[in-house]
């Protein structure tokens, strides 16, 4: 059932999510010091007995020099430095099986598949601590850090988001000039922030992005995973200005607002979990060209396969040129 605004004023809705007047300092600050304790990635071939598809176990440098580990798969019948897909996962998953989501490189694409640090074990497998200290928080990575810009978690995700594309573009087997970025909730705002964070990527998929226009999220679903920064908030009522100003840092809205690359979104109107106002308020916010495909009678699956396909076709012509 709709539990949102109709569709017409969805079209219109542009939220109100505070901006930081550093946050671009913030960000540039940030990146700078990861980059800086950073090494090159370290790559290794894994025995997996595909005939067709070749997949690597990597290692790179994320935030502050962690490491983060990675799947590279790559089409075995393909020459030269290829374009190539990053991905990042959904909230709870991580980088899963080394025989997992060959679509990417059966389609001829490098494709790098980003660990998600502390996650990895609510539906898809992981292999990436999270090594930050964290104050009190509600079960869950939300609300891990969330008193303070500088150590709340999605300030390292996003740092690990940007470090991938850095690092993929240190492979031999990567045209640098070629990189896209891709995922889907969590992954949707990890590929949203990396493409405002790194300006010359050649575009962004974001099917159903999390974080975004969050103050509106937390207050019309009550749903994992926005329902933890409510139960949090539900405790430390004193805290809602010090939350807020946190989660603008990482808000969607923001990286949409500084995105000026072609971006091709997906919302579900039926969605509990990523309300369908908060990815119109990206989506509207989105400095560059969008795409967008509205599923009406979905939830957070939102397209699926069809998405999937919409993002081939998207990726396949601003890759491929």
């Amino acid at each position: 059932m709709y539990t949102d605004l109709p569709e017409e004023q969805l079209r219109a809705y542009r939220g109100a999510v505070r901006e930081p007047v550093d946050f671009d300092r913030f960000w540039a600050d940030t990146l700078a010091e990861s980059r800086a304790a950073g090494s090159p990635p370290r790559v290794e071939p894994v025995a997996v007995g595909l005939t067709a598809v070749d997949v690597h176990d990597v290692i790179f440098s994320g935030f502050a020099g962690q490491p983060v580990r990675a799947w590279l798969r790559l089409p075995r019948a393909a020459d030269g430095p290829l374009p190539t897909v990053v991905q990042y996962a959904g909230y709870g998953g991580g980088r899963g099986h080394p025989l997992e989501n060959l679509l990417w490189a059966a389609a001829g694409f490098a494709h790098l598949a980003m660990d998600t640090r502390g996650q990895g074990s609510g539906w898809c497998r992981g292999d990436t601590p999270d090594p930050a200290a964290a104050g009190p928080e509600v079960p869950g990575v939300a609300t891990r850090g969330i008193g303070d810009p500088r150590t709340y978690y999605y300030r390292r995700l996003i740092t690990d988001a940007v470090r991938a594309v850095d690092a993929a573009r240190s492979l031999p087997a990567v045209d640098p000039a070629r990189v896209a970025v891709l995922g889907h909730s969590q992954g949707g705002a990890m590929a949203l922030a990396t493409g405002a964070l790194v300006p010359d990527l050649r575009a962004v998929v974001a099917a159903v992005p999390f974080l975004c226009d969050v103050p509106r999220a937390i207050t019309v679903t009550a749903t994992h995973p926005y329902r933890e920064i409510r139960d949090y908030l539900a405790v430390h009522r004193d805290a809602e200005d010090r939350v807020l100003a946190t989660l603008s840092y990482v808000d969607g809205v923001n990286f949409a607002r500084r995105c000026l690359l072609p971006a091709r979104y997906s919302v579900a109107l039926m969605d509990e979990i990523v309300p369908p106002s908060t990815v119109f308020a990206a989506v509207n916010a989105h400095a560059g060209p969008t795409e967008l495909s509205v599923w009406r009678y979905n939830g957070h699956e939102a397209g699926g396969i069809d998405d999937d396909a919409a993002a081939l076709r998207f990726l396949g012509a601003h890759l491929r040129g």
